[in-house]
């Protein structure tokens, strides 16, 4: 187990009607106008929560401008619309109001409101220290992605889809009600399971000795979500299993599972060629780039490999032949993704002609960049597998 150093300064605010105090945590951290980053308006009316929003911030008198049109794979322009904003009207603090693409566009503005420079500069320097931000408050519509207890942060440049991580800020408090989920279509219920299920994975690969107990601990975060993932995406909305699942969600990336031990992330940043070229949504790149993954780095640690299958998904070990149990558990995790409804090769997806060699050279930048630590990963291994995908 690694040395480590573990701090999240976020105050989680859980529960029924939690949403409807919002005016009151923001008034504890600004007296000044705030920026309303959301999505659109018709979406939040359509949750049954934008009066109760804005009714609150009235009450405790919190003005606000708003900011709207955040897309999923959230793109650069609209990080510099808000900042422009925020300069403008003075703004300390910002509310985001929805799913990953809005709280990650709303820590992009908070950071980059405090700089002279732009915010992919920040992107392409993460040496840069992130001395100063702006405060930011977010209410979760869709347990997915964990932003609202994490430091990452992924933005799209629009001129050349270039889709891009960087660790930036915690949220100052993050409102989780399970209730906002209650109607999520199916098709974004399938996506948020995928992603949610794919961070814990991204850490439980690991070179890493001495890491039982975060081994235990996130096999029963995956097997909660798998299940419950499954309930909720085949039998409709329950407030035990949704508040359960977006809890699993906000504990799949808060860093708490992945402390003492290296993470991987390969498959997120492959996948993120995927999404920034093609529009994939983040969910349906991860179904189809994990197996495509597995299958090239199976031999790297077969036993910690087929662990995952054999604790998560319960594959029967073939102890006289582990690539055997491997093969089994992938096709089970195939089936599991194919039982949302989710693709699993990019044949099955709108993308119509991949171009291999352009993702793989954007995801190696020019061949400069290898991802990965479980297995490092360069342009020649990006290009089998997403060929392996295909």
């Amino acid at each position: 187990m690694n040395n480590f150093r573990f701090h999240i300064p976020t105050e989680l605010i859980f529960g029924k009607d939690a949403h409807q105090n919002v005016g009151k945590e923001v008034r504890k951290h600004t007296s000044k106008k705030i920026l309303f980053v959301r999505l659109a308006k018709s979406s939040l009316e359509r949750i049954g929560i934008y009066d109760d929003i804005v009714k609150s911030l009235n009450e405790h008198g919190v003005e606000y401008v708003e900011l709207d049109g955040i897309v999923p794979n959230p793109r650069l322009s609209k990080v510099r619309e808000g900042v422009e904003i925020c300069r403008r009207e003075g703004i300390e603090f910002i509310l985001a109001v929805g799913g990953g693409s809005v709280v990650d566009t709303s820590k992009a503005i908070a950071v980059a409101s405090c700089v002279d420079c732009d915010y992919w500069d920040i992107v392409e320097n993460k040496e840069l220290a992130i001395e100063r931000a702006l405060g930011l408050g977010t209410i979760i519509t869709i347990p997915a992605t964990g932003t609202e207890m994490n430091t990452s942060t992924v933005i799209t440049r629009d001129e050349d889809n270039l889709k891009r991580g960087r660790p930036t800020i915690h949220p100052t408090f993050s409102i989780l009600n399970p209730e906002l989920a209650a109607s999520l279509p199916k098709s974004r219920v399938a996506q948020s399971v995928v992603d949610m299920l794919a961070h814990v994975m991204e850490r439980y690969f690991t070179n890493t000795p001495g890491v039982d107990l975060t081994d235990r601990m996130m096999e029963g975060v995956m097997k909660t979500i798998v299940r419950l993932g499954s309930k909720f995406y085949h039998e409709g909305y329950d407030y035990d299993t949704v508040s359960q699942l977006m809890y699993a969600a906000t504990v799949a990336h808060n860093f708490s599972l992945c402390v003492g031990r290296q993470n991987d992330f390969a498959t997120h940043n492959i996948g993120h060629e995927l999404s920034g070229e093609y529009d994939l949504s983040h969910g349906e790149s991860l179904s189809v780039i994990y197996p495509a993954w597995m299958r090239y780095t199976r031999d790297h640690n077969p036993a910690r490999m087929a662990q995952f299958f054999v604790n998560v998904f319960g594959v029967e070990n073939n102890f006289l032949d582990v690539h055997d149990t491997i093969d089994r558990g992938i096709s089970a995790l195939e089936q599991f993704y194919t039982s949302l409804n989710m693709p699993v090769r990019i044949s099955q997806t709108n993308i119509v002609d991949c171009d291999i060699e352009k993702m793989a050279v954007k995801a190696s930048e020019g061949g400069k960049r290898t991802l990965g630590f479980y297995v490092t990963l360069g342009h020649d291994d990006f290009v089998k597998i997403y060929k392996l995908a295909l």
